[in-house]
This record gives C-alpha cells, structure tokens and sequence, in this order.
C-alpha cells in the first residue's frame, strides 16, 4: 500500500483558545505540552505507516457487545474526573506501565503533557478510576469548544484483565458525549 502524501509539521504554542483547539484538531495536529504536530506517516516495528487523524461521531455511535461487557467488568470502581495534576502516585503507576512496552517508550508524562500540564496550552483533565482507595487507572482529556482529544492513558499492569485502557476510553467517549463534543483520536490504519 503507498503511503499518504508526506505532512511533517510542527510549532510551539504556550496558550490556544477553545476554538483554536477544535480547529487545529480538525486539521490533523496533536501537541505534548507546547509542541504541536502533524504528520502523515509514522515508523512502527521497522516500518513506515501512514497515519490518519480519525473524528468519531458521538452523537451517531453505538456501544459494542464487548465495550459493554468491559463496562460492567469496572462497575465497581469509583471514577473522577479533576483538573490535571501528576501526583506522585500517578507517576509511580506511569513508571510500572511503561515497562509494558518494547519499542516507542516515553521517558515520562511530561513527554506528553508538558512540564507544567495545568498551565496549558490548553484545559487537560485527568480521569482516575479507583478500586477502593487503589488508584488503578488514569487518562488525560484536552478540552476544546466543542471538541476533545484523549492524550494518553495507562493502567496499573496487575489489574490488565480488567481492559482498563478500553474502559478509561469508554469513560472519555461518554464524558464527550454528555459534553456535546466530538472526540478526535489519531490512529494508524
């Protein structure tokens, strides 16, 4: 299959409005912290890919038999949704479940949330999901006007029969449903 035509760009911005946001997300770019990208290929396990930037329509979708079956797996934690703040239990699990991976391993949360994640450039909420007092999962959500965009996510590894990822997913797509948004990801064919 030939790849896309070659996008590669990239800018810092320290602050974008709401509506800045939903447009530059409608357009393909991302950002960690204040560096915002996008590109149209991408290398995974030794090969070039082409990447494209998906919008789901929230309002027009449906839950699968297995996403539900994932919901009602985790109906016994608690859930919150707070402002963004990398506490040090957060990097400790950040820490464990990045040794999941081979290839592509982040250094850390500021790789993709910035230094300082409450200061911008744009709103960012975290979402915890907790069995008792256990933090076992969190996500981070950027906030536009009528637009959202999951950041990353990540999961206590002893708890993965629980398929946290696709249930802080789940959360996030709910979340942007009641929100009247439409949640952009970024996906590879």
């Amino acid at each position: 299959m030939p790849l896309p035509p070659l996008i590669w760009d990239s800018v810092d911005a320290e602050a974008v409005p709401p509506e800045g946001m939903d447009l530059l997300w409608s357009t393909g770019w991302r950002h960690f912290g204040r560096q915002f990208f996008r590109y149209s290929v991408a290398e995974h396990a030794g090969q070039w890919q082409g990447i494209v930037p998906l919008r789901i329509d929230l309002q027009a979708s449906s839950l699968s038999k297995s996403q539900r079956r994932v919901l009602r797996k985790n109906a016994d934690l608690t859930v919150i949704w707070t402002s963004v703040r990398v506490s040090e239990e957060t990097v400790a699990m950040f820490d464990r479940h990045k040794a999941r991976f081979k290839e592509n391993v982040p250094e850390s949360l500021a790789c993709f949330l910035g230094e300082i994640p409450e200061k911008g450039p744009c709103q960012c909420l975290e979402l915890q999901c907790r069995l008792g007092d256990r933090l076992i999962a969190v996500s981070f959500v950027d906030v536009g006007h009528r637009a959202v965009s999951s950041v990353y996510g990540m999961f206590e590894p002893d708890e993965s029969r629980r398929s946290l990822g696709i249930f802080t997913m789940l959360l996030e797509l709910e979340w942007a449903r009641q929100q009247g948004s439409v949640i952009t990801i970024l996906a590879t064919p």
